[in-house]
């Protein structure tokens, strides 16, 4: 069931209890979980905390630590699946879900004891009828006047009899009605995979609700929707309207002014490129005046000439004193590359604490290192759209564009993890659009693969929608995938939060293809 009041219904029931606290393994997650952690911090609450990167770590963990815990807060995953199928837990454990995955699960929108769900009902969310999809089992009634019949006459009893017959004959007809309307409406519901309001924002929300807001949570807030913004999973119109909420909080916060020494502002500039490579070497300070005075009118001018609309996008950056200034993209493409660095030394537990203290301002260190890994990862980044794009890895498949990257390409360690074969796959994607002529492809979803594991000969293969002006951020692949898979008897895995994201045999990519392409046409 939906919450309706995050104060009564949720903090003050947690408020006394020890929680466990599962976090998925995403930046605007784990920006939920530090404004949750300060929350509980200033109430003492105790928690345990367990980061989660696939429903396998989630079900493991929560096998190790029910018997501990009443009380379980789920941070973008769960939302989207029947999670008491998955979970079976005891009929006193309740879960409090807040997560931005769409659609989200009938049977965890209508359970109202167990499933409690931390979601914004302002979102789109169409949720069908309760009579739609769930019906109450009608006991038969056949035969239940038999032993009063017995002294009737034989052509009444026959009469009553073909009654019975006719009238269990017309039930059974308005039940398999019924399944076939629910079958079209649960299809209509669950076909698209989508994102809802950043689940920073949601806690960020909570905090202000109850005065306790402070300008670390607000950057959090800030910092998980732009994930969002960053990765796609919002449309435009979201993220504006999402920014709008957001800096009336940072005016009310600077006007405060509760902390001259780290305050926020609102920047709109992103990208720069075409400008001489000694200046661009240095740091901004070091620049030519002339070149820094001139800064937005040359990236402009040089978006025109080829052709690329909207350089400019309302975003936030921090002050931490005088020295350190971050933008909030920045600190997304950092977090992201901590979390799924690929050092061999760190495991994806401590990956994760990285992440997360890379977020607090006395570890500026693992910020500044997050920053140079994705440096690193963006150049990767480029490196390899440019490959596949003059190689012509890139080839239409029918009713979608496909790509694979081959063991041995390089820096192809940076692309085993979902995230960021998500993005290479959604900027190859724009990269493609925009300098093909085939008008058609350039309507066309993108299915990638990338090696995951040699030894057990695995891939990863993520689902992007069409990069159209009107896209509606919807992704059809989840359910595809799994169809495709049902079909062909394919070996695949479907463990990330995320459906659009596999993992599949290397020797059934063939097979699995083809049933994609025969179930899209």
């Amino acid at each position: 069931m939906f919450v309706s009041d995050f104060r009564k219904e949720f903090y003050e029931v947690v408020q006394n209890q020890r929680v466990l606290l599962f976090v998925a393994s995403d930046v605007d997650a784990l920006c939920a979980c530090k404004i949750l952690q300060a929350l509980f911090q200033c109430d003492h609450v105790q928690y345990t905390l367990v980061p989660v990167s696939g429903w396998q770590e989630l079900e493991t963990a929560f096998l190790e630590h029910k018997e501990q815990f009443h009380y379980f807060i789920l941070i973008n995953c769960g939302a989207n699946v029947d999670l008491l199928d998955i979970l079976q837990p005891d009929e006193d454990a309740i879960f409090f879900v807040c997560d931005t995955h769409r659609p989200v699960n009938v049977v965890n929108v209508y359970n109202d004891t167990q499933i409690k769900l931390l979601i914004k009902q302002d979102d789109d969310l169409e949720v069908p009828a309760y009579d739609d999809i769930f019906r109450d089992e009608e006991e038969g009634e056949e035969h239940s006047g038999n032993e009063s019949d017995n002294g009737s006459e034989p052509s009444v009893k026959r009469t009553r009899l073909e009654e019975e017959i006719v009238a269990q004959t017309m039930k059974r007809r308005q039940r398999r009605e019924w399944e076939a309307r629910r079958r079209d409406i649960l299809f209509d519901y669950e076909q698209y995979e989508y994102h809802g309001t950043s689940s920073a924002m949601v806690m960020f929300d909570l905090a202000w609700m109850m005065s306790k807001d402070l300008n670390d949570m607000l950057w959090w807030a800030i910092v998980g929707l732009t994930d969002q913004w960053v990765q796609d999973k919002i449309t435009q119109m979201k993220y504006v309207t999402d920014i709008g909420i957001l800096q009336r909080h940072v005016s009310r916060h600077n006007h405060r002014n509760e902390d001259e020494e780290n305050s926020l502002s609102v920047d709109c500039t992103r990208i720069s490129f075409d400008l001489p490579l000694k200046q661009v070497k240095q740091k901004f300070q070091s620049m030519d005046v002339s070149l820094k005075e001139n800064l937005r009118e040359m990236i402009e001018e040089s978006a025109n000439k080829f052709g690329m609309k909207d350089m400019r996008v309302q975003t936030f950056s921090i002050h931490f004193g005088f020295k350190h200034k971050f933008l909030a993209s920045d600190v997304v493409f950092a977090t992201m590359s901590l979390m799924e660095s690929p050092e061999k030394d760190g495991s994806g537990t401590d990956n994760f604490i990285q992440a997360l203290d890379s977020l607090s301002r006395s570890n500026l260190d693992k910020l500044y290192h997050g920053l140079e890994l994705a440096k690193k990862q963006l150049r990767a980044t480029q490196q390899t759209i440019a490959s596949c794009l003059c190689t012509n890895l890139v080839i239409s498949q029918g009713p979608f564009l496909y790509c694979s990257l081959m063991e041995g390409t390089p820096d192809i360690v940076l692309f085993s993890k979902p995230a960021s074969l998500s993005l290479l796959s959604r900027h190859l994607l724009k990269s493609f659009v925009c300098s093909t002529k085939n008008r058609r492809c350039k309507l066309l979803p993108l299915v990638m693969a990338a090696p995951l594991s040699v030894e057990q000969g695995t891939v990863t293969v993520v689902g992007i929608p069409p990069e159209t002006d009107s896209s509606d951020r919807k992704n059809f692949f989840g359910r595809a995938f799994e169809k495709a898979a049902e079909g062909t008897n394919s070996r695949t895995l479907h463990n990330h939060f995320d459906l659009s994201v596999i993992e599949l045999k290397a020797e059934d990519r063939s097979k699995f293809l083809d049933a994609l392409v025969s179930l899209l046409s």
